[in-house]
């Protein structure tokens, strides 16, 4: 994979069946998605798709998850469950990681990190599915970890709107920039 661009990642995080199959009755509600990703494809900014997904069995869940102690019971969300695939109209590339997590974040339990340090990135563009899940504790944990942050707010959904927009309204500019897809192509563009 390619170094790039000021040494910036497009992170794609949850864009999994299904969790995208939940907002199925939105029409085009990928388009900004794939907005983004072109873009960094065309300006060799590096594409790391991120799942959430589980080991058979679920060694990984602990009964005091509340959000995920349940799976282990229902069933599903395994790292070769079709619900756990990135959804095909994104189509990563071989030279595009796709990485598992565990938990909520994008860090929590993955190799995230790893490859960032060793792409030499330090400044992350972040959008997924849901702004009060992965990008949320993302955004919060890579601050943490000193990387420089934006967040692509079209590029992010929520089945609660109004939280959305205390999100990107209000509480992610205070650890990261916020701008639309659109935006950030025009801005990406003119340093070309």
């Amino acid at each position: 994979m390619k170094k790039s661009n000021g040494n910036t990642a497009l992170l794609v995080m949850d864009l999994q069946n299904g969790i995208v199959s939940r907002y199925a009755e939105k029409q085009d509600i990928l388009v900004p998605f794939l907005k983004a990703v072109e873009a960094a494809r065309r300006n060799e900014i590096p594409v790391i798709f991120v799942r959430v997904a589980f080991s058979e069995g679920y060694p990984e869940n602990n009964l005091k998850n509340k959000m995920f102690s349940a799976l282990s019971k229902s069933g599903g969300m395994t790292v070769t469950d079709p619900g756990t695939q990135i959804h095909e109209s994104l189509n990563p590339q071989p030279n595009e990681p796709v990485v598992t997590k565990y938990r909520v974040s994008a860090f929590a339990g993955s190799n995230l990190e790893v490859i960032l340090r060793s792409m030499g990135i330090d400044s992350l563009i972040l959008s997924g599915i849901a702004t009060s899940g992965v990008v949320l504790s993302t955004l919060r944990e890579a601050a943490d970890k000193d990387y420089a942050l934006t967040v692509l707010s079209d590029a992010c959904l929520d089945g609660d709107p109004e939280v959305h927009r205390i999100l990107t309204e209000k509480v992610f500019p205070r650890q990261a920039e916020v701008m639309k897809v659109d935006d950030w192509v025009e801005s990406i563009n003119s340093r070309a």
